[in-house]
């Protein structure tokens, strides 16, 4: 059960409504009930609590804000986090006034859940309008949160931006939101930090989550034992964490799958299902398409370490299988008539994936924006698996990536710059 929003305390100009859709649930119930008369006087800042507004709108950041918020409180254990929050969020004790994550998009996916978008920032607004924040949080998805941002920022609320916008790769014209928008900015890739400061936005590169993350993950062996079973070689495929995502990629990626286990009898392959909502997908995807195919949910890192060779949906998975050091291919089906006209004309960076960006060169094969060549990716495929120096070379490559990012813990050197940020007011 998710903990209600109780806080005490009132920004001193009058409070504005709650959006309606707040009335449902148990958190809205608590939040109609504040004291929240224009009366109410607030106490000084340094005799309260400090209170945070946080914001996480898709999984992986719900679960990096959760990371944060369990780090803050360990150095402050009085202070309290309020805000936009998935399940990781609430279990490490935010307190929920809307949940994004589970209907959260990617690139200018958020269109297909606009109304969503909308009450999400007539909601941030309306909580940032009359409650007393000491900052505000926001995590990666700019779509929504620099809007957010913009708004805390006119409130004269300090604005923290963990796992800044990779504007590097797309979209720079935006760079003067952010410098304007915020206070600091943590990042999480090691050229960020010159990167944004060389631009007037005052970033510190704080490590990557996924490498603290990294020392946390237990396999379990008899697991991965299990499922190297089902054939070999085993191809893993990691279609993604969203809906819209895993069925605009599954099937070209099953497609590919066909053609290799045609190729090579006795091999397998064994597909990541993120959550239960996406089981009836990938199911219904590999039944029509006649794919046989293993489901594997809950044990995301087992089923990479088992494989010989992994086809990933670009985004952070790319980095979880770096991590593991395995050969993969990196894949996303986007619009091929969005890439041409209006995608194109903003990408700055020669690679899409993050492993390239990483090595600044091409250590691993990918197949963005969009693909229409399904054998060609096949033959890639099959020529990984045929060439063990190639596999080796990818393994090497992919350490050395992972080394620069394994310095330094994320969320721990994050909670350090939201006090500092706070202890300053």
């Amino acid at each position: 059960m998710q903990p209600a929003f109780r806080p005490e305390l009132t920004r001193s100009r009058p409070p504005h409504s709650v959006p309606s859709h707040c009335g449902r649930g148990s958190a809205a119930r608590s939040a109609a009930r504040l004291p929240g008369s224009r009366e109410q006087v607030t106490q000084p800042r340094r005799q309260r609590d400090p209170l945070v507004f946080i914001s996480a709108a898709e999984p992986s950041a719900d679960r990096h804000a959760a990371a944060l918020i369990r780090a803050a409180r360990r150095r402050r254990p009085d202070i309290r986090f309020i805000g936009m929050t998935g399940p990781a969020m609430r279990d490490a004790g935010c307190e929920s006034v809307f949940d994004m994550t589970a209907e959260a998009a990617m690139l200018l996916g958020v269109l297909h859940i606009a109304g969503r978008a909308v009450r999400f920032w007539r909601t941030a607004d309306a909580h940032l309008r009359r409650y007393a924040f000491d900052a505000v949080v926001v995590v990666d998805s700019p779509t929504l949160h620099l809007p957010l941002a913009g708004n805390a920022h006119a409130l004269g609320i300090p604005v923290l931006y963990y796992i800044a916008p990779q504007m590097w790769a797309w979209g720079e014209y935006r760079i003067h939101k952010l410098r304007d928008r915020i206070d600091r900015a943590a990042v999480i890739l090691p050229f960020e930090e010159t990167y944004f400061r060389s631009r007037g936005v005052p970033a510190t590169y704080v490590g990557h989550p996924l490498a603290e993350a990294w020392e946390e993950w237990t396999l379990r062996e008899e697991k991965v034992a299990e499922i190297r079973a089902a054939g070999s070689p085993l191809i893993a495929v990691l279609p993604g964490s969203r809906k819209h995502v895993v069925a605009s990629n599954l099937p070209a990626e099953l497609a590919v799958i066909r053609r290799v286990l045609a190729a090579r009898p006795g091999s397998a392959c064994a597909v990541s299902v993120a959550g239960p909502q996406l089981q009836p997908i990938v199911e219904r995807t590999a039944a029509r398409m006649g794919v046989p195919v293993r489901t594997v949910r809950g044990h995301h890192h087992e089923l990479i370490r088992a494989a010989d060779l992994v086809l990933v949906t670009s985004g952070t998975a790319a980095l979880e299988v770096a991590f593991h050091e395995k050969p993969m291919i990196v894949l996303y089906q986007a619009s091929r008539l969005f890439y041409h006209l209006v995608a194109r004309w903003f990408l700055h960076t020669p690679h899409l994936s993050l492993p390239n960006i990483l090595a600044g060169r091409r250590i691993v094969p990918e197949f963005m924006p969009y693909y229409r060549d399904l054998d060609a990716v096949a033959r890639t495929a099959l020529e990984i698996l045929d060439t063990p120096d190639r596999r080796e070379r990818i393994r090497a490559d992919l350490c050395d990536v992972t080394a620069a990012l394994r310095k330094g813990r994320a969320s721990e050197n994050t909670a350090d710059l939201l006090l500092d940020m706070i202890d300053r007011r």
